[in-house]
């Protein structure tokens, strides 16, 4: 059984700093993506960054420069540091993982939250202005 899930959300203040953490279980099979999104209230889930097997990254344009996505593959580990966050930062963060039954293009996984097979529960994200 799959399982991911999501640490080290809270409240700071704008221009803080934060990083979560996502441990996975379950993977008999190293995913081909693994990703982060967020929703804020009222909102659709969006696409934050997501990490290629190969190393290759892509983000979100207002995270750019301010988001980084990494993986400990030794401690099944997927974070995403988060600097300078601001207000608008603010939501749920999910971690995300797919299946690798099917392959489409990189901008395809950022921009398409239907393409992820699995998810963890989410973590709260709460700047302050």
């Amino acid at each position: 059984q799959v399982q991911l899930v999501e640490s080290g959300g809270g409240s700071v203040q704008s221009g803080g700093s934060l990083r979560l953490s996502c441990a996975f279980s379950g993977l008999t099979y190293t995913p081909r993506y693994m990703g982060w999104f967020r929703q804020a209230p009222g909102k659709e889930r969006e696409g934050v960054a997501t990490l290629h097997i190969s190393g290759d990254t892509m983000y979100t344009d207002p995270v750019k420069t301010r988001f980084t996505v990494s993986r400990d593959n030794a401690r099944n580990l997927l974070y995403l540091q988060m600097n300078s966050l601001k207000p608008e930062d603010t939501a749920v963060y999910y971690c995300a993982s797919t299946a690798n039954s099917e392959s489409y293009p990189p901008n395809d996984y950022i921009s398409r939250a239907a393409l992820w097979n699995y998810w963890g529960q989410g973590t709260q994200v709460t700047v302050s202005s």
